[in-house]
């Protein structure tokens, strides 16, 4: 039995030990199939995200979805600690006696709790290691234990910069390309605005963002299901509107060069098709055409109202068509796993942007009966 304890145990602390160190420190993707973390979150969101389609309000379910990120994350960490604790408790057993100073059960459970006082350092002494294999056993937790709060302490506000830097480029796109974001939209305000080459610098900024999110959501997981801060916003629909944006501007647009476009739109392809692994998305050949041919006469109705003339013809239809083909997939399928609604190319109800929208409109206009205010265009 004590054999097969130090072998258990040994197993289990240097598991625990690679998983922790490919989640917090290493910075890539791990490919090995079996790895406790991915199983955990495989596990947890699956249910999880099963309850959330019995919420039937969309604020409710998204607020309800919003908790499992920085939650699963506290419950990883605290399964970390306590298989470390039960896999040094385990050595302890097969390494050798022990000694408890006041009366009461002196079995696998004094062991399991002289575990946690050591990984803790708490050191209360009530359980004392007596051979000198126990005693190194000892020392060495309280190392583990040190070292593994010193990265939790570290790890933490690490993912929350990541996610802070992250939503600053979504909450931008807020006015830019409207809530939710379109394509048609951000290119229509682009037009608006009489200075298309501020097209180049937008598309030069979201494509530096592309990169950081694919190196932070890579190296940290976890970020990917945090959610944004407005149910009409998120990471996926940010890459997405921009990915629809360039893959516009490729195509061809009068007066608008594409150099700037066919970068951000590779860096924003790369990082849909690396998250959508690290994610665990597959491929959906279901998924509904986001553009059907009535939807892209639409927008070209549109767009040329607003002085922007999308190429034309069969020839140009067809490159619209593989450069979608090249990234729909992929973010249809990471929709479809994280639960996160997809912005359409075009919107044709009009919706106010969230930068316009504000609790005490509604608020006021229920004292004084009338209908919510909005900040309007004429004075933007």
């Amino acid at each position: 039995m004590k054999i097969l304890a130090l072998i258990a145990g040994s197993i289990l602390v240097l598991a625990i030990l690679l998983d922790a160190f490919e989640t917090i420190v290493l910075p890539r993707r791990v490919t090995r199939s079996f790895r406790f973390t991915a199983l955990f979150y495989r596990i947890t969101w699956r249910p999880w995200a099963a309850l959330a389609r019995f919420v039937p309000s969309p604020r409710r379910r998204e607020s309800y979805l919003s908790y499992f990120g920085p939650l699963s994350l506290i419950v990883l960490l605290g399964l970390w600690a306590f298989a470390l604790i039960v896999g040094f408790a385990l050595l302890q057993y097969g390494a050798g006696t022990h000694v408890h100073l006041f009366s009461g059960n002196s079995g696998f459970g004094s062991l399991v709790y002289f575990s946690g006082s050591t990984f803790f350092t708490l050191g209360y002494g009530d359980v004392v290691p007596l051979t000198g294999a126990t005693r190194a056993l000892a020392v060495l937790e309280s190392g583990v234990g040190f070292g593994f709060l010193a990265m939790v302490i570290g790890y933490l506000p690490v993912i929350y910069s990541s996610f802070s830097r992250r939503e600053v480029e979504i909450s931008l796109l807020d006015a830019r390309a409207g809530s939710p974001p379109t394509a048609q939209e951000f290119l229509s305000r682009m037009a608006d605005a009489n200075n298309q080459p501020l097209l180049d610098r937008f598309l030069h900024e979201w494509e530096h963002w592309a990169a950081e999110v694919l190196e932070s959501h890579i190296s940290y997981p976890v970020l990917a299901l945090y959610r944004s801060q407005h149910i009409n916003q998120s990471w996926l629909g940010a890459l997405t509107t921009i990915l629809d944006v360039s893959a516009l501007t490729i195509v061809g647009i009068d007066g608008i060069p594409s150099n700037q476009a066919r970068l951000t739109f590779a860096m924003a392809r790369h990082a849909v098709v690396d998250l959508a692994q690290v994610v665990g998305s597959h491929h959906r050949s279901e998924a509904p055409d986001r553009l059907p041919p009535q939807g892209l006469a639409n927008l070209r109705q549109v767009l040329g109202a607003n002085g922007l003339q999308l190429r034309g013809g069969e020839e140009a239809e067809r490159k619209l068509l593989a450069l979608r083909r090249m990234y729909e997939p992929y973010v249809q399928a990471m929709a479809a796993t994280l639960l996160l609604n997809l912005p359409t190319w075009s919107s044709a109800v009009k919706v106010k942007d969230n930068w316009r929208s504000s609790p005490w409109d509604r608020i006021i206009a229920q004292k004084e009966g009338s209908a919510p205010v909005a900040v309007g265009e004429e004075h933007f």
